[in-house]
């Protein structure tokens, strides 16, 4: 033990920082915003922020200064990427000049990161106000809310934002995995432990109205069951490749030598990652919230809208299918693949160099992005599948497919980095 300790000691150094930068955070997230009180039955009013809580572990419920968490980077990020189609030429150039270029394009996205915390934050604060003032504010000694009480605290919120950023900047840097990754799931595995108390009082301790049965026992532990095939699922499905095979012309008369190596292009199924259930469902939560800081009557908007109702449902699996193409050819360019493949001599068997070989490309990656929607789809849709078929009534269980996916997919990131961390310090020792 002693030896395993003294040869990964880096290794070691990086796993408590990161559990440390952890633990600063989540202190963060027990600090209120100024002129914040949540009463004890907002608790009981209608989950606004369901969705995006999970992401915070919370802190958005709470009205913690760390409320918007790194949500705001994150949208930034991809404005960021999508203004770097020919949208702004400059943004183009830098993202074509290497690890210069990108130093800019990071600190663009931080500044629009900041301008988005900010807005999101007034217009939260606006809108808690004018619907449920009784839940969640206090006035103190008369003193009335106005314009710069406002804009003071989404300053607050603005500055958690930036906090967020720093920290998960720090364990990118100092820690092991990347640490907006490891703060979006660090707030839902918070929230796992409340999941399961609310299942166990639901279908195990039940209640009056409600008692616990030998069929409610078992629905106990077959959710539990279906909470880890689902696991296992989707670790199988995040590691499976489309490779496209491919050659290289001109090579040296020493590679016939050292015998044939096999070269290919591989293409994940999930290329997309979770972006598009994350756009989809922040684009229906979007009408919903404003109307909610309304008195309009939510019952049609909530037909459309809500992804628990037949016409939402199906919006929601359009747009996640939409979503998925449209990010998946964002994040790879058919064109600049055939390109890059050319310059280096290398070609598909039984393809032109050039525009067949983007148009081959582009065949393959619309097939792959389709299956890769398709369990997108079916993962986002498992919590709703479960909650209808065994009738869930707990508002607590709220972590479902997608969320599981984030987990497992910085889970396995970050299994990669230790073992290739392990294997620097045994070369290291051994040299």
């Amino acid at each position: 033990m002693k030896k395993f300790f003294a040869k990964n000691k880096k290794l070691i150094c990086m796993l408590l920082f990161t559990a440390f930068a952890l633990l600063v955070w989540r202190l963060g997230v027990k600090i209120k915003v100024p002129l914040f009180d949540v009463k004890a039955n907002a608790a009981n009013s209608n989950n606004l922020f369901g969705f995006l809580d999970i992401f915070t572990g919370g802190a958005l419920s709470q009205f913690s200064i760390l409320a918007l968490g790194i949500s705001p980077y994150i949208t930034s990020s991809i404005v960021i990427q999508l203004l770097q189609m020919d949208i702004i030429p400059q943004f183009k150039e830098w993202a074509e000049e290497g690890e210069a270029g990108k130093a800019k394009l990071n600190q663009w996205t931080r500044y629009v990161a900041l301008f988005l915390a900010f807005v999101q934050a007034l217009a939260l604060i606006i809108g808690i106000k004018n619907s449920y003032a009784n839940l969640y504010f206090e006035e103190l000694l008369g003193f009335e809310l106005n314009a710069f009480t406002y804009v003071y605290m989404a300053l607050v919120m603005t500055a958690g934002t930036a906090f967020v950023m720093w920290l998960a900047d720090q364990i990118t840097l100092h820690g092991i995995g990347n640490g907006g990754s490891m703060m979006i799931v660090a707030g839902i595995v918070a929230g796992l432990p409340a999941m399961f108390v609310s299942l166990y009082n639901e279908f195990i301790v039940g209640t009056t109205e409600n008692p616990a049965t030998g069929w409610s026992i078992a629905k106990f532990f077959i959710i539990i069951a279906l909470f880890l095939v689902i696991i296992v699922a989707i670790i199988w499905m995040e590691g499976l490749q489309r490779k496209i095979p491919i050659q290289y012309a001109n090579r040296p008369a020493a590679a016939a030598i050292r015998g044939k190596q096999d070269s290919n292009v591989p293409l994940k199924l999930n290329s997309a990652s979770v972006i598009p259930v994350i756009f989809a469902s922040t684009l229906l939560s979007v009408p919903l919230t404003i109307v909610n800081f309304t008195s309009l009557d939510t019952t049609w908007w909530e037909m459309i809208f809500s992804y628990e109702k037949p016409i939402g449902f199906a919006l929601y699996i359009i747009l996640i299918f939409l979503f998925s193409f449209f990010y998946s050819f964002l994040q790879i360019s058919p064109e600049k693949m055939a390109e890059n493949l050319k310059k280096q001599n290398a070609y598909i068997p039984g393809v032109k160099p050039g525009e067949d070989t983007a148009a081959y490309i582009s065949k393959v990656l619309f097939k792959v992005t389709l299956l890769g929607a398709t369990y997108l789809a079916i993962v986002a849709s498992l919590p709703m599948i479960i909650t209808l078929i065994f009738n869930i009534q707990s508002s607590g269980v709220s972590v479902g497919g997608t969320s599981i996916m984030i987990v497992v997919g910085v889970a396995i990131e970050t299994a990669k980095q230790i073992k290739t961390e392990v294997q620097s310090q045994e070369y290291h020792g051994f040299m």
